[in-house]
C-alpha cells in the first residue's frame, strides 16, 4: 500500500514539474518570437549606442557599410571602418559573421559561437607626439556621482574580468587574412595571420613577422564555458627576436617555446577567486644592460601553483612550485591592500644536490660563477613580511642548511687567490682606474700584524662589528637596513659586510645591474661557508684594497696621504677618522679646517665609537682624554686649504661634502621631526634608534 502510495506522489510530481517547464517554454517561445520579429530595430538600436558611447569616451568614428541577420542568431557586418577624430584610420574589417549562442542568451549571458572574419586590418601610426590609438590611454573622467566609501573587491573585479574574455572566444571561429601593423617616424613592424582557426576547442594559427623574416606558430586548446586555457608559442628558427623590444627598450629578447595553462578557476565565494595553472618556457634568451652585458639563456623552466585573489589581497600559494631545469623551489608572495599595505614573500627547498642550483643558473647571468663545481647538498629558507605603516616590525630570517656543501672548483671567480698575490684592478664610475698587486711584490702592501691596532678596531666596529663571528651576513643589518629606508623614503642605509665590501671590490665587475647584489651575496656565502680563506687573510685583503681618497687604495697610501705615516703608526684619532670617511671616501678632506685640525662637529662622531670601545674594553678608559685622539688629528700641510681672508671665531664649523650628492649632513634642518645628531646623520640613522 506504502509503495503505491508512494508511485502516486512521485507521479503528481513529475507532472507538476512538466506542466511547470511547458509553461516556460510556453514564455521563452513567445519571447523568442518576439524579439525574432523585433530584431531589426534592436539591433539598430545597439549599433547606435556603441556609436554614440565610441565617439563620446574614445572620440571614435564608427562606420558599417552594411549590416542584417543572417539566420535565427547570426549578424553579418561589411567594410567596418573604426577611425579617431581627425587620425589615421585605425581598423577596418572587409566582412564579419558574428553568432550568438542562444541558450546562455536567455540567462542573461551574452556568449559568442561562431566568428567568421575575412580580410581586417589594424594600422597603430605615431608621428611626433601624437597616435592615432592615445586613446587607449586616455583618463577617464571621474563620475562626481560615484560613491567613494564603496569598496573594491579583487575576487570580483577578476571574476568579471575573466567571464568577459571567456564569453568573447567562441566556440568556433574562421578568420582570413589579419593584419596588424605599427610605424613611427622610424620602424616599420608588420605581423599578418593566414590564417586562424578554432574547431571543436582546438585552436591553431600563425603569425608572420613582415612577410616571413620570422615565423611564430600558436597552438592550444580552448574551453570557454569551463573557463581552461592551454597556449603554446613557438617560433619556426632558432633565436628568432621579439619586434620592437631592442629599439623601445633596448631588450634582445627571444624563445624556442613559450607556454600557458589554465587548468581552474575556481569562483569559492564572494571574496575568494582562486586560478590554477602553469607557465613554462623554452631557451628563453634575454640582453639588456640592466640584466648582464652578454646574452641571458635560461634553457628551460616551469611555474605551476595558484592564484589566490581575495577581497583585498592577491596570494601565490605556498605549494606553487617554480623548476628550472632540476632545481626546484616553492615561493610564496601575498600583498595585502587594505586596512593598511603589506607585503610577505617566502622561498623553500627541500634538501638537494648542490649542483643542481648552480646548474640552473642562466648562463651569462652571473660570470663569476661560471665554471664552479661543488658536492654536498643544501637546503634553505626566506621569511620576510613588511607592514608599509609599521617599518620598524619588518621580519626578515634566511637559514641555510649547507654543512657537507664543499666546492671542489671554483669558477671564474677563484677565492682561493686571496690566500696568495693577486692583481686587484681598482675601478672609478665603473672605470678601471689602475692594477694593484695585493702581496710581498709591492712596497705598499701591509700584512695585517704591520697595521696599527686602534687601525684593525675602530674600522671594524665601525663596518662591521661581527665580521669574525658572522658566516657573511648580518640578519639584523638587513632588517634595519629596510626599515630605516622605507622610514626615509630613499635609500639612506646599507646592509653590506666586510665580505660583501670585500667580493664586490676584488671579483665582481662595475656594471650596475639588476641582479648584481645576488651574485654578490651567492658568491659570499660559498666564500664563508668553505672556509678556505681565513677571516685574518679577509680582513687584510680588505684594508689594502679599500678606496680612502680620490686614487687613493689601501691602508698603507691612506696613512701616507692623510698623515705622512707609516700603518704601524696611526694613533687612535687617525685611525677612527680614516673609518669615518670609508662609507664617502672622497669627503675626506672636508673634514678639517684649514688649520689642518678636524672641525668640532667631529667629536660627537669620535666620542660615540670612543665609548663603544671604551665599553667593550677594546681601549683603555685613558683614552676618554683628548677626546679619544681627537685633537691628535692633524692633516699634512700640503692637503690643507688656504687661509680664509676673515677668520670668525664664533663660526659655526659646517661639514662640506663636496662631490657627494648625497648628502649625510644638513646644519640647516631644524624642525623637530628632523633634528637629528651628526653621528646619527653619518650613519643614516633616525634619532629614535639605538
Amino acid at each position: 500500500m506504502s509503495n503505491n502510495l508512494k508511485t502516486l506522489l512521485r507521479s503528481k510530481k513529475m507532472r507538476i514539474l512538466y506542466i511547470v517547464l511547458g509553461v516556460i517554454s510556453i514564455f521563452i517561445i513567445a519571447g523568442g518570437v518576439f524579439a525574432y520579429q523585433k530584431r531589426d530595430g534592436l539591433l539598430l538600436s545597439a549599433i547606435n549606442k556603441a556609436k554614440e558611447k565610441l565617439a563620446t569616451k574614445y572620440d571614435l568614428d564608427l562606420k558599417i557599410q552594411y549590416y542584417s541577420f543572417k539566420g535565427l542568431s547570426s549578424v553579418q557586418f561589411q567594410n567596418i571602418i573604426l577611425q579617431p577624430k581627425g587620425k589615421e584610420q585605425l581598423a577596418h574589417i572587409q566582412d564579419l559573421t558574428v553568432s550568438v549562442r542562444i541558450f546562455p542568451l536567455l540567462f542573461g549571458d551574452v556568449k559568442l559561437g561562431q566568428i567568421i572574419m575575412n580580410n581586417s586590418a589594424v594600422t597603430l601610426i605615431k608621428k611626433d607626439s601624437t597616435s592615432n590609438y592615445d586613446f587607449l590611454f586616455k583618463k577617464k573622467n571621474r563620475d562626481s556621482t560615484t560613491n567613494d566609501k564603496v569598496e573594491t573587491n579583487f575576487a570580483d573585479l577578476a571574476d568579471r574580468m575573466l567571464k568577459s574574455v571567456f564569453f568573447k572566444i567562441p566556440k568556433n571561429m574562421d578568420m582570413q587574412n589579419f593584419e596588424l601593423s605599427y610605424q613611427d617616424d622610424s620602424t616599420s613592424q608588420r605581423i599578418s595571420i593566414p590564417e586562424a582557426e578554432i574547431s571543436g576547442g582546438d585552436l591553431k594559427t600563425k603569425f608572420l613577422l613582415n612577410e616571413h623574416e620570422a615565423v611564430w606558430n600558436l597552438e592550444g586548446t580552448v574551453d570557454p564555458d569551463g573557463k581552461e586555457l592551454y597556449l603554446r608559442l613557438f617560433s619556426d628558427a632558432k633565436d628568432v627576436e621579439l619586434p620592437l623590444l631592442r629599439r623601445k627598450f633596448g631588450l634582445k629578447a627571444s624563445f624556442d617555446a613559450i607556454s600557458f595553462r589554465l587548468n581552474k578557476v575556481d569562483r569559492k565565494n564572494k571574496e575568494l577567486l582562486s586560478l590554477s595553472g602553469e607557465w613554462g618556457f623554452e631557451n628563453l634568451k634575454l640582453n639588456h644592460w640592466r640584466i648582464s652585458d652578454k646574452d641571458v639563456l635560461f634553457p628551460e623552466g616551469l611555474m605551476s601553483g595558484t592564484l589566490n585573489i581575495g577581497k583585498n589581497y592577491l596570494e601565490v600559494d605556498k605549494e606553487s612550485k617554480v623548476k628550472v631545469k632540476e632545481f626546484e623551489f616553492n615561493p610564496y608572495v601575498k600583498y595585502v591592500h587594505k586596512p593598511s599595505k603589506q607585503l610577505a614573500l617566502a622561498i623553500h627547498t627541500d634538501r638537494i644536490e648542490a649542483q643542481k642550483f648552480f646548474d640552473a643558473i642562466p648562463q651569462g647571468l652571473f660570470h663569476s660563477l661560471e665554471g664552479i663545481h661543488v658536492s654536498g647538498h643544501m637546503q634553505y629558507d626566506l621569511n620576510f613580511a613588511l607592514d608599509f605603516k609599521k617599518p620598524n616590525e619588518v621580519v626578515f630570517t634566511s637559514k641555510m642548511d649547507d654543512k657537507d656543501l664543499k666546492v671542489e672548483k671554483w669558477g671564474n671567480a677563484n677565492i682561493q687567490e686571496l690566500n696568495t698575490a693577486f692583481t686587484y684592478t681598482a675601478y672609478e664610475k665603473g672605470e678601471p682606474m689602475r692594477t694593484i698587486v695585493l702581496g710581498p711584490q709591492n712596497k705598499d702592501f701591509t700584512p695585517l700584524g704591520q697595521i696599527s691596532r686602534y687601525m684593525q678596531i675602530s674600522l671594524i666596529n665601525t663596518e662591521d662589528p661581527f665580521f669574525f663571528s658572522h658566516n657573511g651576513f648580518q640578519e639584523e643589518a638587513f632588517r634595519l637596513s629596510i626599515a630605516t629606508n622605507l622610514k626615509e623614503k630613499k635609500f639612506k642605509r646599507g646592509a653590506s659586510t666586510i665580505s660583501m665590501q670585500l667580493v664586490k671590490n676584488v671579483f665582481l665587475n662595475r656594471n650596475k645591474t639588476v641582479v648584481r647584489k645576488v651574485e654578490e651575496i651567492i658568491l659570499v656565502w660559498l666564500m664563508e661557508s668553505s672556509r678556505q680563506v681565513s677571516k685574518k687573510r679577509l680582513y687584510e685583503v680588505y684594508l689594502n684594497v679599500i678606496e680612502w681618497g680620490n686614487n687613493v687604495y689601501g691602508i698603507t697610501e691612506a696613512a701616507r696621504y692623510y698623515f705622512g705615516k707609516k700603518p704601524a703608526d696611526l694613533n687612535l684619532g687617525e685611525s677612527i677618522f680614516l673609518s669615518s670617511i670609508v662609507p664617502r671616501p672622497k669627503t675626506g678632506l672636508y673634514s678639517f679646517d684649514w688649520t689642518g685640525h678636524l672641525k668640532s662637529n667631529m667629536i660627537r662622531y669620535f666620542n660615540t665609537y670612543g665609548h663603544i670601545m671604551v665599553k667593550t674594553r677594546q681601549i683603555g678608559i685613558d683614552s676618554t682624554v683628548s677626546n679619544y685622539g681627537f685633537y691628535q688629528v692633524e692633516l699634512v700641510p700640503h692637503l690643507r686649504s688656504a687661509r680664509p681672508a676673515f677668520v670668525d671665531s664664533l663660526q659655526t664649523d659646517s661639514l662640506d661634502i663636496g662631490e657627494d650628492e648625497d648628502s649625510f649632513l644638513d646644519l640647516d634642518e631644524t624642525t623637530e621631526a628632523h633634528k637629528r645628531s651628526i653621528f646619527d646623520k653619518l650613519l643614516g640613522r633616525n634619532k629614535e634608534e639605538k
